[in-house]
């Protein structure tokens, strides 16, 4: 630790905040602490990082805006890298959008609607950045990233900075090929299509009123937890299995969508994995479905 901390201290790579909890970055309000937590403020800074800790083979994990993630009650080892404010831009060129890696996906959404441009509906209710949306192909009402992206510039694991068409992607339901080559996506460029602004308002709205009537926004949550197996729903089958409402500890199977495990106010990593263990066990007992968390876990247990 004493040796990170001398070449992080040479080097210019952002602010850098040791033994940092992390409960606070997460949506979940979950997890113990960083050994450090690295915010880079441009690509520069990134690609030194990155290339340091390659060099001297110190672990690091990308830290979004925290949903879709259960961070392990002992910490994260290592570094953990969050993008700074200045991978936050947006910049229109007609039907093209350049977002930054760190920019909410769901104020891209917006503010694309608000240009009467059409493609992003979807991400209205999708929490999380939009480099976070493109590492998991993220989706919603029958669309998804796949169908908008353009190209990516994304920091690789050695440091290298690389450009990567929508043909290098590998996207597939919740999937690209960062899932198996590591980086960082600094920023990413959509194709969207002209379109009423009236029109994309209205459905931007359908879809929020939706989401208000069927899931607990205003609790701590990370979103759906797990997959939707083919031909089906993992929050219909969790709630014929009589699941919702389960409690175990301070985590609760939401009663308002079974898809949903709501921190009811002192959840522990440790209770979440204990409910995410009893649902794949009793659907598996049930209905011989083997479920697949869409929630990454993350850190020592």
């Amino acid at each position: 630790m004493q040796q990170w901390k001398s070449l992080l201290s040479e080097a210019n790579v952002g602010a850098v905040l040791w033994n940092e909890p992390l409960a606070k970055y997460t949506t979940w309000k979950i997890g113990g602490p960083a050994d450090c937590l690295i915010i880079p403020e441009n690509k520069e800074q990134l690609k030194e990082l990155v290339t340091l800790l390659h060099a001297h083979r110190i672990p690091w994990t990308q830290l979004g805006r925290g949903s879709n993630m259960l961070v392990a009650d002992k910490g994260i080892r290592g570094a953990v890298i969050k993008l700074g404010q200045e991978f936050e831009g947006l910049h229109f060129d007609g039907e093209t959008v350049t977002a930054g890696g760190s920019l909410s996906f769901v104020k891209l959404s917006v503010l694309a609607g608000k240009q009467g441009l059409s493609g992003l509906e979807f991400a209205g209710g999708i929490p999380g950045s939009v480099g976070g949306a493109v590492y998991m192909n993220a989706g919603a009402h029958g669309s998804d990233v796949s169908r908008i992206f353009k190209s990516a510039d994304i920091v690789l694991e050695t440091g290298e900075l690389v450009t990567y068409a929508a043909k290098d992607m590998a996207f597939d339901y919740r999937h690209s090929i960062l899932h198996e080559r590591k980086g960082i996506v600094t920023e990413a460029v959509f194709e969207l299509r002209e379109g009423d602004r009236q029109e994309i308002s209205a459905v931007m709205a359908s879809y929020k009123d939706r989401r208000r009537r069927t899931q607990p926004l205003q609790s701590a949550t990370a979103g759906s937890v797990f997959r939707n197996p083919p031909g089906d729903h993992a929050a219909r089958l969790i709630e014929a299995a009589g699941l919702k409402g389960l409690r175990i500890g301070g985590a609760e199977i939401s009663l308002q969508h079974a898809n949903f495990i709501e921190n009811t106010g002192q959840a522990t990593a440790e209770d979440v994995l204990a409910l995410i263990e009893r649902i794949k066990e009793t659907i598996s007992e049930k209905n011989g479905i083997h479920m697949v968390p869409e929630v990454y876990v993350l850190g020592e247990r």
